[in-house]
C-alpha cells in the first residue's frame, strides 16, 4: 500500500456575489488542503472493480475550506479554526439566526478561510477508522461550556435561550469521523495559508493545538487570536507546574524552544468568556479556572522573552455573560470589536 501527499485541489465558484446588505464579494470558492491518497497493491479491475480493492484509492485527512473574498479586500486573509465536536458553520451565524463572525470581518475587509478540520464535517473522509458514539451527552457539553447548569441559563447570559435557539446550537455539533491527530491537521492548516496568503488565525478551543504549531511553521501566519483555548504551549525547558481542575489536571503543551521562538514572532491575543470563578464545585468551571491561570503564565512569558501577548478575561474590560461560545452570543458583535481594535494597532488591517 502506498501513500503520497495530495494535491491542493480548489472548486472555486461564483466570481461575484452581493449581499443584500450591500456587501460585494470578488471571489468565493471551495477547496480541500492536505491530507493523502492511499492506492491499494494490485490493478483496478473496472467491470468487477465494486466487488474488489485491488488498485483502489482513497483521498482522506485533508481540510475542507469555504473562502470569500471581499471587493474592499484590506489585504489580510482570516483563517478560521473551530473546536471540538464544531464546524466551520459556527462562524457563518448565530443560534437565533443573526450575522456571525465570518460577516463581521468581510466587512471590515479581510478575505475569510472558514475551516472543517480533517475528519470532521465537510472534510470526513478518514484513512482512520473510529466509532461514531450514538450515546446522548449534549447536557454534559451544556455545562463544559459553561452555558449554565442545565435547564438553566447562567444568570444574565448572553446566549439566546429560546426553544429554537437552543435547538439550532444543539444541531450544529458534528462528530470525528476519525481519531483526531493534530499533525495531520497542522499539516492541512499549513497548506491553508500557503493558498490564503498572509493572514489572522482564529482558533476556538481544541482548534487552539493545532494553531500553536501551524502558527509556528507558516511565515503566511501574522497574527493568532485564540478564543478559549483548550491549552497554551511552552517550551519544554519552561514548562509549569500543572493547576489542579478537580478531575483534571491543566499543564502548559510541550514545544521546542525553535517552535516557541517562531510562535512569539508573530502577536497573540487570548480571550475568556465569563463565569469562570476563583472557585467552584463545577469540575468544568474549575477546569476553565486552570486554563485561564495558564494562559495569564503564557502571556508573562511572552512578554518576557520580546514577544506580543494579551490576555483578556472579558469581565475585566467589562463585557459579561459569555460562555465558551462568544461568537454565538448576543454581543458577539461587541467582542469581535475588541478583536478588530487589537488588529487595528498591530496594523493589520
Amino acid at each position: 500500500m502506498k501513500k503520497f501527499s495530495a494535491v491542493l485541489l480548489v472548486l472555486a465558484f461564483s466570481a461575484a456575489a452581493l449581499f443584500a446588505d450591500g456587501l460585494s464579494l470578488a471571489d468565493q470558492g471551495v477547496f480541500s488542503a492536505g491530507g493523502i491518497v492511499i492506492q491499494n497493491d494490485g490493478v483496478f479491475d473496472p467491470v468487477n472493480g465494486q466487488y474488489s480493492t485491488y488498485g483502489q484509492l482513497l483521498h482522506a485527512d485533508h481540510a475542507n475550506i469555504f473562502y470569500q473574498i471581499p471587493e474592499n479586500s484590506n489585504g489580510h486573509s482570516m483563517v478560521l479554526l473551530h473546536g471540538y465536536g464544531q464546524s466551520r458553520m459556527g462562524w457563518m451565524g448565530t443560534p437565533d439566526g443573526r450575522d456571525g463572525w465570518n460577516d463581521y470581518f468581510l466587512r471590515k475587509g479581510y478575505s475569510t478561510y472558514l475551516v472543517d478540520q480533517p475528519r470532521r464535517g465537510e472534510a470526513g473522509q478518514t484513512s482512520v477508522a473510529s466509532a461514531i458514539s450514538t450515546e446522548p451527552q449534549e447536557l454534559a457539553w451544556f455545562t463544559q461550556f459553561r452555558m449554565g447548569r442545565w435547564p438553566l441559563f447562567n444568570m444574565n447570559s448572553q446566549f439566546p435561550q429560546d426553544e429554537e435557539s437552543i435547538d439550532q446550537f444543539f444541531r450544529q455539533m458534528t462528530p470525528d469521523t476519525g481519531n483526531i491527530d493534530f499533525d495531520v491537521i497542522k499539516d492541512a492548516m499549513i497548506e491553508v495559508f500557503d493558498k490564503s496568503g498572509p493572514g489572522i488565525l482564529v482558533t476556538h478551543s481544541q482548534g487552539g493545538f493545532p494553531g500553536w504549531t501551524t502558527a509556528a511553521a507558516s511565515d503566511n501566519v501574522e497574527a493568532v487570536i485564540a478564543i478559549e483555548p483548550g491549552g497554551v504551549p511552552f517550551p519544554e525547558d519552561k514548562l509549569p507546574e500543572p493547576v489542579d481542575a478537580g478531575y483534571y489536571s491543566v499543564g502548559g503543551i510541550p514545544m521546542s524552544d525553535e517552535d516557541f521562538d517562531a510562535l512569539i514572532e508573530k502577536p497573540i491575543i487570548i480571550i475568556y468568556g465569563d463565569y469562570i470563578p476563583e472557585d467552584s464545585d463545577l469540575p468544568a468551571e474549575r477546569f476553565w479556572r486552570a486554563g485561564l491561570e495558564m494562559a495569564y503564565e503564557f502571556e508573562d512569558l511572552v512578554n518576557s522573552m520580546g514577544g506580543d501577548c494579551t490576555v483578556i478575561y472579558l469581565p475585566d474590560i467589562g463585557i459579561r455573560g459569555n460562555s465558551h461560545f462568544m461568537f454565538q452570543e448576543k454581543n458577539n458583535m461587541e467582542i469581535a470589536d475588541v478583536i478588530y481594535s487589537w488588529l487595528d494597532d498591530r496594523e493589520l488591517c
